[in-house]
C-alpha cells in the first residue's frame, strides 16, 4: 500500500510516544525515519520502527536520555547518549558539531551509549542550512566479515557526507562501507527474492545469493565482495568508521558492538558503552568565501552531470540525485509500503491503540 508521508509521520511519531518518548523526542525520530523512506531509503525507514520498538521492551532504549558532554574542547567533544533512541542522539551531537564550526570554523563530536541512528544522510544534511559541510558516522552491528576472515566483526558502517552547492541541488553521499547494507537483505527477505552476487557469503566463507545467508551464520561482504574486486578498500573504509565512531568516544567496537535485533543479546564483555557515532561540521567560509565555493561546486556538479555517457539513456548521476528525486516524487504519491512492513505496523497500532493511516 502508499501511505501520505505527513500521515506516516503522524502515526510514527504516536507509537513512539506511546512507547514511552517525549512528544520532542517522538517527532525527531519519526522525521528521521520518514526522510528515509522519502529518500528511497525503506531499509532505515518505518520498516525499522518495530524494531525499535521492541529494543525499547526490552530495556535497551531509554525513552528519557539525559545527553551529556563528557569530554570537550572548543573545536571537539565527546557525548554520552543516555542509552537514547540513535534517531534523537545522533541529531543532538550533529548539532554541536555545528555550533562549535561556527565558532572556530570546524566541529568534531564522538558519540558512545547511543543506539541505531537511522539514515546517516540526515544527520550530516543538518549541516547544509548552515553553509557548512556536513559528516556523519556510526558503527553497527557485527555482521560483516573483514576481507579472508569467516568471523563477523564489523558493521555496515555507513559514511556520509553533505556538501552545498548554489543553484545546483548539494552534493550528499550517503554509503554503507559494505557492497550492500542488511536492510536490503530484509527487503529481499520480504521479497521472497535472491540477492546479487557479491552481497553476502555463508557460514563456510564461500559466496551465496541466499537472501538468509547471515541469519544462517555466514556475513555480509565489505564494499567491493571479494579481495580481487577491492573489499580490502571496503575493509579498510569500514575499521575508520568503526575507530572515529567508538575507538575514539569509549563506544563498543568491533564484534562487541550491541545487534539491533532485540532476539539477540549484547556481547557479555562489552569494551565501551553502546553504540558509537562520529559527526563533523566544516564551515565553508573558513577555507574560502561562501558564495564563491558554492559557484564553483555548481561548476563542478555541471561538468559531472554532464559528461559524456557510456550508454544513451544511463546519464552520469551526482550523489543525491536519485534520492532527492524519489523524494519530490513520494511528497507528491506517497510512500510505497511492501506488504510484511504494514502487517508489523498494523501490529503496533493494534497494540498502542493508534490508528494506522488508511
Amino acid at each position: 500500500m502508499t501511505v501520505a508521508h505527513d500521515q506516516l509521520f503522524q502515526f510514527t511519531k504516536s507509537i513512539l510516544q506511546a512507547a514511552g518518548c517525549s512528544e520532542k523526542d517522538a517527532r525527531l525520530a519519526a522525521e528521521v525515519l520518514i526522510s528515509a523512506d522519502l529518500r528511497g531509503v525503506d531499509s532505515h525507514g518505518v520498516a525499522r520502527l518495530v524494531g525499535y520498538v521492541r529494543l525499547i521492551d526490552k530495556e535497551r532504549v531509554n525513552t528519557k536520555p539525559e545527553t551529556k558532554i563528557i569530554h570537550e574542547t572548543p573545536s571537539t567533544a565527546v557525548m554520552d547518549g543516555d542509552s537514547g533512541l540513535g534517531l534523537v542522539v545522533g541529531p543532538q551531537a550533529m548539532k554541536l558539531a555545528i555550533d562549535k564550526a561556527k565558532k572556530v570554523g570546524s566541529g568534531w563530536v564522538s558519540v558512545r551509549n547511543s543506539n541505531h541512528f537511522g539514515i546517516a544522510g540526515y544527520h550530516s544534511m543538518l549541516a547544509l542550512q548552515d553553509d557548512c559541510i556536513g559528516i556523519s558516522m556510526t558503527n553497527a552491528s557485527p555482521l560483516v566479515a573483514p576481507t579472508f576472515s569467516k568471523e563477523r566483526l564489523l558493521g555496515t558502517n555507513p559514511i556520509a557526507v553533505a556538501i552545498p552547492a548554489d543553484k545546483e541541488p548539494p552534493f550528499v553521499l550517503d554509503m554503507a562501507t559494505t557492497t550492500a547494507a542488511n536492510g536490503k537483505l530484509e527487503i529481499l527477505q520480504r521479497k521472497n527474492a535472491t540477492a546479487p552476487t557479491g552481497w553476502v557469503q555463508d557460514k563456510d566463507g564461500e559466496g551465496t545469493t541466499d537472501p538468509n545467508g547471515v541469519k544462517n551464520g555466514g556475513a555480509l561482504l565489505p564494499l567491493g565482495g571479494d579481495r580481487e574486486h577491492g573489499s580490502h578498500k571496503g575493509y579498510g573504509l569500514s575499521s575508520v568508521v568503526d575507530i572515529f565512531s567508538a575507538v575514539l568516544s569509549g563506544a563498543n567496537y568491533g564484534p562487541w558492538v550491541p545487534p539491533f535485533v532485540a532476539f539477540m543479546e549484547p556481547a557479555a564483555d562489552p569494551v565501551g558503552k553502546g553504540i558509537g557515532h562520529f559527526f563533523g561540521a566544516m564551515r565553508i567560509d573558513a577555507f574560502r568565501p561562501a558564495g564563491e565555493f558554492k559557484s564553483h561546486m555548481d561548476n563542478w556538479i555541471g561538468r559531472f552531470r554532464n559528461a559524456e555517457p557510456v550508454m544513451e539513456g544511463h546519464d552520469v548521476l551526482i550523489p543525491g540525485d536519485p534520492e532527492r528525486k524519489l523524494e519530490l516524487q513520494r511528497k507528491k504519491d506517497g510512500i510505497p509500503l511492501l506488504d510484511p512492513v504494514v502487517e508489523d505496523l498494523k501490529s503496533l497500532a493494534d497494540r498502542y491503540q493508534v490508528e494506522f493511516p488508511s
